[in-house]
Parts: C-alpha cells; structure tokens; sequence
C-alpha cells in the first residue's frame, strides 16, 4: 500500500484543500465489491475531488484504487473482527486532518445457524456476526467522533430490510442490523453535531446474494428459497449503483433532518439525493 498521506509530500493536502474547497475526507468500509465498489467510485468520479480512506477484503481492488488514484486513495488493510486494528483505522485521519464522513459498508452474514442449530455452539456464531456488523463500528465511530463533531459530518450504514423482516437462520445478521438502526437513533440523539442515516439497499447483484443463492438456501424456509432464486432468475436484483449513489450522495450531503433516521434507498425523502 501507498504512504499515510494523500499526495505526493505531507503539505500536499492543504494545497488541494484550498482549490478544491468542496472536497471531503471520507474513510469507507466494503469498498472493494458489490455496494461499496460502487460508493468509491461514485465519490472519486465527483468533480470536487474528495479524498478516500478506504478498506476492504480485496487486496487486488484496494492496490487498483491506489494506482487510479494514486494523490487521492489511501487503502488500508482491515480485519473488522479485530477491534484494535479497527480502531487504528481512525488513526489515518490524524495524519490527513480532518474527517467528514464514515461510510459503514462492510458486514457478514455469518453461517446462517438457525438458533436450535446453535447448541453447543455457546453463542459464537452471534457473537463473530455483532462483532463485524455492531461492535467494529461502534468502535469506529468512538474514535472518529472528534473529527466528525469539528466537521459536522456524516456517518452513513448500509443496512438491511432483514432489520424488519425476519429470515430463518438469520437471525444474526437480521438482529445485527437492527442494532446498527438502533444505533443510528442513539447517535442522533448522542451527537448532534453529526448526521447519522442508515440505508436499505435493496436486493442487490453483490457477492452477499450469490452466497445466499450457493451456500445458505438449504437452511430457510421455502418460499424465501424461492424469493431469492427468483429474484436472481428474473432479472429483479439491484445493480449496487442504485444504492450505492444514494450513500455516495448522502455522505458528502445529507441534511441534518435526516438524521436518526433508517430510510429505504429510492424512499422520497432521498429524491434530491438522486444525481
């Protein structure tokens, strides 16, 4: 991976700054496939130059962003069930500056046990599930807060309808997903200096939906076997730039009545998002 700072020499931000005064310092998690992918390369296509913290399991995407890009990308290799190394992610904003928004992308959806399948299993599966989708980005945010409060910035989740509807054998990553609303909430009430919305992307065309599809069918019920092969067949999924423009967007912009808020990707409240 490239040197800490943005640019060629340490003072090469400051310059970059002042003439690209619309330009954001924004640290995005998953971005190197499906939704996340398509942030990144929302946000480094923009016109305002923004700068890109970025993280994700694909060594290979991460290394083609930093060649693209090489004054406006900085990749970091993150294991986000290792919470010292997620909260040394936060220490790169020391060198750069300033922080204007987190963009919280990453996620897994565990085995997909049923909670009978877990005996013996003492409560692993849960806990490896909330510690990647919850607890890293608690962490996270905690040590980001003090940038993100001076910038009046954003904190962005991508979410899940699995929030709000239950799939059996998925209940981990449905339960992670609805602390990451509640967290959203509690944030807004928290620090309000900081707008926090978390998103529902969708059925989205991503790696995620090709191991349901290959790998954890066999453990649902039928008709949502059924709901997720025919989306597939059918031509229902989601591109991820449906989605990912809207958190693109929301990062650099979202206005403070937004915040607290779990909000689906095409919901009206979001249409002036829609560039």
């Amino acid at each position: 991976m490239a040197t800490a700072w943005f640019g060629p020499s340490p003072d090469w931000i400051w310059k970059h700054r002042t003439e690209h005064p619309s330009a954001k310092t924004i640290l995005l998690t998953g971005a190197t496939g499906g939704i996340g992918l398509a942030v990144a390369r929302r946000l480094l296509s923009s016109g305002d130059e923004h700068l890109l913290i970025l993280t994700g399991r694909n060594v290979d995407v991460l290394r083609q962003f930093e060649r693209e890009h090489p004054d406006r990308v900085r990749a970091v290799q993150c294991d986000m069930a290792d919470l010292g190394q997620v909260a040394g992610l936060v220490q790169h904003c020391e060198v750069h500056g300033s922080l204007d928004a987190l963009i919280l992308n990453h996620g897994t959806l565990g085995n997909c046990l049923r909670v009978a399948q877990m005996a013996g299993n003492k409560g692993e599966e849960w806990e490896r599930v909330f510690k990647v989708n919850v607890t890293s980005c608690v962490v996270m945010i905690s040590e980001a807060l003090p940038w993100l409060r001076q910038a009046k910035g954003r904190i962005i989740f991508t979410s899940s309808g699995a929030a709000q509807n239950a799939y059996p054998s998925w209940g981990a990553y449905g339960a992670s997903k609805a602390a990451i609303n509640h967290l959203t909430m509690t944030l807004k009430n928290e620090e309000p200096d900081v707008t926090t919305v978390a998103i529902r992307p969708g059925v989205v065309d991503t790696a995620m939906q090709k191991d349901i599809r290959e790998s954890f069918l066999s453990n649902m019920d039928e008709k949502d076997q059924q709901k997720f092969r025919s989306a597939k067949e059918d031509g229902k999924l989601l591109p991820p730039e449906k989605p990912g423009n809207i958190i693109a967007e929301l990062a650099v912009s979202a206005e403070k009545e937004l915040s607290g808020s779990f909000l689906s990707w095409d919901d009206p409240k979001l249409k002036d998002y829609v560039k």
